[in-house]
């Protein structure tokens, strides 16, 4: 996985913000193209509450993951748009590619907790805060 930047390599601070990506198999559109190439951009506070209010997510709960990844997702080899469409229409291993690229790029690797039974605070592996 290659990695762009928001600021020029080597800055202070820097912060990686869009990460390419290969399918393993690939998006085919309804000419029989497969699209394998592909960029997704680290995931805001909006793209994951804007979901909840969607009918088919409220319809299907499981159907999140694909609106989520239609709004982080920006580039698929030579698509205009990536919409949920086109996310719903992938086949299952590139669909489950792309949730753990997801969860990669936007989990921090650790959270802070607390143990219910004592209140001692400590970091624990994975996880995003808030999250059981």
């Amino acid at each position: 996985m290659s990695r762009n930047t928001s600021e020029p390599a080597g800055s202070p601070g820097q912060l990686t913000t869009s990460f390419d990506f290969e399918l393993p198999h690939g998006y085919v559109d309804a000419e029989g193209t497969v699209h394998k190439h592909g960029t997704m951009r680290l995931a805001t506070a909006r793209d994951e509450l804007s979901p909840l209010v969607d009918q088919r997510v409220r319809d299907n709960p499981a159907y999140l993951g694909i609106v989520l990844l239609s709004l982080v997702v920006t580039r698929l080899g030579a698509l205009k748009y990536v919409h949920a469409d086109v996310i719903e229409n992938l086949f299952a291993t590139d669909l489950a590619y792309l949730q753990d690229l997801y969860r990669t790029v936007n989990d921090t690797g650790t959270a802070q907790v607390a143990c219910p039974s004592c209140g001692t605070r400590f970091t624990a592996p994975g996880g995003r805060p808030g999250e059981a």
